[in-house]
Parts: structure tokens; sequence; C-alpha cells
């Protein structure tokens, strides 16, 4: 007889072969809903970490096309492009990844978090709407990777950074410090007020008398040894008698600020055992109210208290709006070493967002990043400056992405095929709300709690290949200590066009060597002192055709290269820092003469339009230091203000140039000086060095006075 297995058997056994391969990425997803009792828990997990991995995902990168990373963008300039990025975008999506090394299970124990963050005004005193920018490329990129803006919207946290909450305290205090009772409850601005139209007078007198009968009955119950009776309540509910701080009141309602300020003067002039507050009541909305009182020291007892009471609501409404910020001052209060991947801009967000305004220079910043976060490790530059690391990577792409594939491909797969077991690596299992799992797909890229879980367990295979036993590391050492790591900690990139590190510890700055050694150097050596912006020529023109103006003038060993800023702006390299000059002011010099003469010079073409403008590296900087952003980098030059077409250079040397023209007039002034003579110092001044410090005017009026003396 055939055996028959029972149907919840057959279920199990199917169930339990499939679900263990097909379970979704454990990730916690932190919301509006379910933020307190995170917090509470992350604060655990933070305070128990070895080390904690971050991301971040933000609504765009770069507000004009001219402020994206350049080649020729300086160290100063390219933390003004970082500080623009980070001021203008909003972080919509905060990754945090705290690993702890378990000795039992000899594995990283790790809880990703994934924080959907939305600013919103929920103070009174906020003032203007928060405001930020949407980059189409950005949005397109998250909506590609389903983000879900709605629940961002709609239920992400708020958060107030650490200088709004400052200036909110300080609000407070300096609107409930004040002992002028009147001036506090705002009964100062009745003052002076009178009526002078019939309809306010009408109104004003029915609510003397309304106030009158309340009073009298009042009066009359409280000498009858009665209690107050609701008789007064009228059917619309405008006046309600309540009590209110132990004391009989009217509530008043549905009444106009108008109307409202009329009832504040009648019961200012004509009562004097009333008392009439406007305070706060729930969710921020005011309440009006007229409270018997029985004597003026009655009175002050009662504004004391309602003024304390007041200034602790404001200041827990204050606390309460902290929001997403009491992680960031977790992270920052428990030193902990932070782990990011290429992580630069993150942590200008970071401090945009949770601290401050982002300091005016790049020293500043770094000097205030590193108080707030004395630990962070950036395994972008981890993977490129270690020759053991390199190797592992076979020199491919050090994405975020690629590195987990290729250090943890157990991780990145969820497999446990026998190919990939023999590879040595290091556990990491997850846990979500005390679940752990280690056998799990493959999460969503780009959402940021699975990168901040990514960029961990790179870091973890990275110690690993570095020599780094976990397994004999002391749980009360700290990781950013360990001798192979101490040189990696707080090197960032400022960016990765060119491989410049900033170190966050001392402020030094260095060229990453191995790393350029993989990149092609698109351009020469980049000397800042030898480059000239210029805009607003014709968009027609490109790098080739204002290489070929400019060697025209200037030989054809004068340029060193030509660099797109946008459609009509470029960077021009001269081969010799004096050459910029020269250049400004044979510029400014066509610019003014504008004769028919002009048309025929080899720089016509690049003026043509008469728009173009031109100046040194450093005008460029004060462009980019500047908070507006306009698309094209000549409607940018307009918008801060720039009106003139050419901004000269003054020279360091005038010596060399006031001994140009002392050569130039002693030729001149030599009567006796014969053809053969006039020409060989004509050829000796042009090629004197020092000639190239005149200007195009000076050598032509300098000839012309020559020849005019020699007829």
């Amino acid at each position: 007889m055939k055996k028959r297995w029972p149907i919840t058997i057959l279920y199990r056994a199917f169930s339990s072969s499939t679900t263990s391969t097909t379970a979704s990425f454990p990730l916690k997803h932190v919301k509006k809903s379910n933020f307190d009792s995170a917090l509470s828990s992350l604060r655990h997990h933070v305070q128990a970490a070895d080390f904690v991995a971050i991301d971040l995902e933000m609504t765009g990168i770069t507000s004009a096309p001219w402020r994206d990373s350049f080649e020729f963008d300086r160290f100063d300039v390219r933390y003004l492009k970082v500080k623009d990025s980070a001021e203008k975008f909003a972080v919509i999506q905060f990754g945090v990844s705290p690993f702890r090394w378990d000795p039992l299970k000899q594995s990283f124990i790790t809880h990703p978090h994934n924080f959907f963050i939305f600013q919103r005004q929920e103070l009174p005193l906020d003032g203007a709407a928060y405001e930020f920018l949407c980059q189409t490329t950005s949005m397109d990129f998250l909506a590609k990777y389903q983000f879900d803006f709605n629940a961002c919207i709609h239920e992400g946290v708020s958060y107030l950074s650490r200088e709004q909450e400052d200036k909110a305290l300080k609000h407070v205090n300096s609107t409930y410090e004040d002992e002028s009772l009147d001036s506090w409850h705002s009964l100062k601005e009745i003052r002076d007020t009178h009526l002078f139209n019939i309809p306010d007078i009408l109104f004003a007198e029915r609510m003397k008398d309304r106030l009158s009968e309340w009073l009298g009955g009042l009066l009359r119950n409280r000498d009858g040894g009665s209690e107050v009776q609701p008789s007064f309540n009228d059917s619309k509910q405008q006046f309600e008698t309540i009590f209110f701080k132990m004391r009989p009141a009217i509530s008043l309602n549905g009444f106009t600020s108008h109307q409202l300020l009329l009832i504040q003067l009648v019961v200012r002039k004509h009562f004097k055992d009333l008392a009439y507050l406007r305070v706060s009541g729930e969710n921020s909305c005011s309440q009006n109210v007229i409270v018997y009182i029985e004597s003026e020291s009655d009175k002050k007892m009662l504004m004391k208290e309602v003024k304390d009471e007041q200034k602790i609501d404001a200041e827990m409404s204050i606390k309460a709006s902290i929001g997403f910020r009491h992680v960031i001052d977790l992270l920052s209060s428990e030193k902990k070493l932070i782990v990011g991947h290429n992580c630069f801009l993150d942590i200008a967000h970071i401090y945009s967002k949770f601290f401050g305004p982002l300091p005016l220079t790049a020293e500043e910043f770094i000097s205030s990043v590193n108080k707030y976060f004395p630990h962070i490790i950036d395994t972008k530059i981890l993977l490129n400056s270690n020759s053991i690391l390199q190797q592992r990577m076979k020199k491919s792409s050090t994405s975020l992405s690629k590195a987990f594939s290729v250090l943890c491909p157990q991780i990145a797969l969820g497999s446990k095929s026998t190919h990939l077991a023999l590879q040595p690596s290091v556990k990491v299992e997850v846990e979500v709300d005390d679940i752990r799992s280690s056998n799990w797909n493959s999460g969503v890229k780009h959402e940021a709690g699975y990168d901040a879980f990514m960029t961990g367990c790179v870091f973890a295979q990275a110690c690993s290949h570095l020599g780094i036993d976990f397994k004999q590391q002391s749980s009360s050492e700290n990781l950013a200590h360990n001798e192979k790591l101490r040189e990696h900690v707080n090197l960032l990139y400022l960016s990765w066009t060119n491989g410049e590190i900033i170190n966050l510890s001392t402020g030094n700055r260095t060229s990453e060597s191995l790393a350029s050694n993989k990149r092609k150097n698109h351009y020469p050596k980049i000397l800042f002192e030898c480059i000239v912006i210029v805009w607003g020529f014709p968009s027609h023109l490109k790098a080739w055709d204002i290489r070929e103006c400019i060697s025209k003038v200037y030989g054809p060993t004068s340029v060193i290269s030509v660099y797109h800023v946008d459609e009509t702006a470029v960077f021009v390299q001269f081969s010799r820092a004096e050459m910029v000059s020269k250049f400004l002011d044979l510029k400014g010099s066509l610019d003014r003469n504008n004769d028919p003469i002009s048309v025929l010079h080899p720089l016509a073409k690049l003026l043509e339009g008469g728009n173009t403008c031109a100046a040194s590296y450093e005008t460029y900087k004060e462009i980019c230091s500047s908070t507006v952003s306009k698309v094209l980098f000549a409607d940018q030059a307009k918008a801060v203000g720039i009106k003139w077409k050419t901004k000269l250079v003054e020279s360091s040397d005038k010596t060399k140039e006031h001994e140009s023209l002392r050569k130039v007039k002693a030729v001149n002034s030599d009567p006796s000086c014969g053809e053969r003579t006039k020409n060989k110092n004509f050829d000796d001044v042009s090629n004197d060095s020092s000639y190239s410090q005149l200007s195009s005017d000076e050598i032509i009026d300098s000839f012309y006075t020559r020849e005019a003396k020699q007829i």
C-alpha cells in the first residue's frame, strides 16, 4: 500500500527548503511612528559596537553644472563646492549599522537601521519654511531603486540642528524673562487703542454687558455659597465657563483676532477683578481665557504661574522637536569609529543639518568635525591605499557595490556554496528586533540602511585582509587605535577626481600616489597661478578654437591646456604665470579700444559679441563662494554682482616694469641712433625678459614716440 504523507508535513518540508533562501534582507525601517523605540534600542547597540557604518541618501549633488568637481579645482574651491551641495540639498534617508564582534559566535553582529528623515516646521517660531533643491538625475536614480518618497515626506522623522535648538531656547528665554507681566501676555498692544467706528463700540458694549452679567452671577453665587453654574454658556459656545488654575474663568471661542482685541480692551478698562490671558493649548493652538482674580497680588501669582508653565511647555516642545538629531548626538557622544564610503560629502551634510552652518573655510571645517567625530575611516581610501587590498580587488573599481561583491561574496550572494565557503571571510550576522539571521537575499542597493550594512561588511573584510584578528581583539580596545588601522583613520577624499586626501586630525593634504597610478591624468600638472577663467564667449567656440586664438598672439607653446567649465566658460592654463597678467592686460586694452583694428586681432573671435569676461583664479573662487546658483557660469558671475569685463592682475614686481619702460625711453631719446642701431635696440628690447611686463598700449606708444623723434 502506498504511504501517504500528511499535507502539513509536506508543506512544512517545502516551506523550510524555500524560505531560507528567499528571505528578504532584514532591515529595520524607522519612521515617526517607531522612532522612539528604535532610538532606545539603537542606543544600546551603538554603546556595545566596535564600529558604526553610516550612509546617506540626498536629493542631489550639484546645484549647477559648473559646481561639479573639476580637476582644475583648488583645495579651497573643492570645499566651497561641497559646502554648497550640503547646504542646498536635503538628506532624506540615513543608514546606521552598528557592528559588534560576538566572541561566542565568532562573527560580527550588526543591527542595520534605515531612517526616513524629513525636516518640518514643528515650532511656531521657526520663521520661513524650510527649502531644499532636488536634482532630477538624483531623484530619478532614487526612484529607479524603489525609494519610497511617500514614506519619507509623510512619515519621515523631523529634526532640529544644535544651532536651531539654541536659537529656539534663547527665543523662549527672552520671551519669558520679561518681568513686566503686561508685556509678556501682550496686553501692551491695546494700551493706546481707541474705538472710533460704531460696530466696534456696539460690540464692546455688548461684551461689557455680558461680562458684567457673568461676574455679577459669580459674586452672587459665591456669597450664597453655591457653585458656579454653567448657565452663562451660550448656544454657539463662544463663552464657556470653566475653571483655570483653580479659578473661575471664561473660555473664549470663535472670535476673530480683532474681536479678541476689543474684548481685551473692555476687560482692561472696566474690570479690575478680571484678567485676560492668551495661553498655548493643545496642538500649539492659542486659548483665550478671562479669569476671575481676587486681588492684584492674586493676579501676579496667576501670571507667574502661567508664565512658568508656558516656558516649561515651550522648552519641552523644543526638546521634542530634536528628532533624528538624537541619533547624531549618540554617535558623537559615544566617540565610536565611524565608517563610511567616499564620505566627505556625507560628513559635510551631517555637520550642516545637525550641528550648524558650515564654516567658511576648509580649515575651520576640519577642526570642527574632529571635535564631534574624532575617529572616521573611509573604506574607499582603505581599498586604494593598501597594496594587499588592491591585490584583493584585482585593480577593479572601488565603488561600494563592487567592493562588497569582491570582498564579501558569501554575504553579497547569500550563498553557502562550497566554492565560496573555501574563501576566507569574516562572518556577519544581522539582528533586527531580537531576531538573528545569517542567510538572506541581497538587499536594495542605494537604500541607506543596506548601503551602511555593505560599508560595514567591506570594512570588516578589509580589516581581516590587513591582518587584524578579531578573535584576539579585546572588547575594551578601541578599533580606531589599532596599529594596523591607525594610519588610515581620519583620511578622507576631498575629491575623487584627483585623489586629493585631507587629514581631519592634522589638516594636512596629500595626493594619493597609488590611486593616481590607476587613473589617467587628463591634463598636465596644474599651476593655479597660471590659470585664467574666461566666460561669456559664443557657445559655438570649443577648447581648440580658444587655444588657437590665444596661441596666435603668444606662440604655440603659450597655452598648456583649455578646460571647459560649461559651454560658455573655460579655464586657460598658460605656460608661465606672468602671461596671466599679460593676457588680461591685452584683453582689457582691446575692450577699451573697440576700434576697427581690434576686429582684426587674433582674439577677436574669442571676444565676439562683447560679453566675454576674464579674470584670475581668485575671481573663480569668489564666484564659487556665493550662495547663488545659476545654471551657466556667465549668469552666475552677473548674479554675484560682477559688472566688469576684465579684472587685471597687479604685477608683483613693479621694478621690472619700470626698468622696461626706462630701456624703451632710452632708445627713443638717442638722436644719433641710426637705422641699424635702432633695429638692434628694437630686437634687444623685444627679446628682454623684462619687456614682457609691458602692456600692449605701452609698447605701441613707446615705438610711436621713437618714430616721431626720428622724423
